[in-house]
């Protein structure tokens, strides 16, 4: 398992279905608490890096002092193209805009994560991104795509599939990070924690 050396229990703060695969499928083993935060639309936002770093730590700080004892993982995804926050779809009317406006050309997504330990109150904050290329869809590509549904809660308007997309391509950066957590970074921190606690309650007697 992820967690084998590392014995504080891991809170997920997020409702993302996404995120907790992404982690069950990595070997983490974690309980789930969703954050209760307003998030605002990313209107007027310059600095893609920052916002989303406050955000993963707003979702952080939500649950984190209702926990005694643990780690709180909080992430939170958002798109970035020409300047500007591609949030979520507010209905089929705004998926269709921001499809239509990605379709054809690269975009970013970045991720914020935030691991605060408590009860220390220590926190581990990172963000990363990745590019995209969605080719151009037609008409008939779009409105089958709205049809499933995919696009609800989704930055950008886009469940990524993790084999053979048939729309987006990644051109630099994980899939993982575009699906809502960059795993491979997490478990290089946790079994970071993981060594670092080991090596720190190791017996006197076989320091060297």
């Amino acid at each position: 398992m992820a967690n084998r050396n590392w014995p504080r229990p891991l809170i997920l703060a997020s409702s993302s279905p996404a995120r907790r695969e992404l982690l069950a499928r990595a070997g983490f083993c974690f309980e789930v608490v969703s954050p209760n935060i307003h998030e605002p639309d990313g209107t007027g936002i310059c600095d893609i890096r920052a916002y989303v770093a406050e955000l993963a730590w707003r979702k952080a700080a939500a649950v984190a002092l209702g926990i005694a004892w643990g780690v709180v993982l909080a992430a939170d995804s958002v798109g970035w193209h020409g300047g500007e926050v591609i949030g979520k779809p507010r209905d089929r009317a705004d998926a269709r805009r921001i499809l239509q406006r990605l379709s054809g050309t690269e975009h970013e997504l970045w991720t914020g994560v935030c691991l605060w330990l408590r009860p220390e109150d220590w926190q581990i904050a990172w963000q990363e991104k990745s590019r995209l290329f969605m080719r151009p869809l037609t008409e008939s590509e779009l409105e089958s795509y709205l049809d499933t549904g995919q696009w609800q809660g989704k930055s950008g308007a886009y469940a990524i599939q993790e084999q053979d997309d048939p729309f987006l391509t990644v051109l630099e950066g994980s899939v993982s990070n575009v699906i809502g957590l960059p795993v491979e970074t997490l478990q290089r921190i946790w079994n970071w924690l993981g060594c670092a606690w080991a090596e720190s309650h190791q017996s006197p007697n076989h320091r060297s």
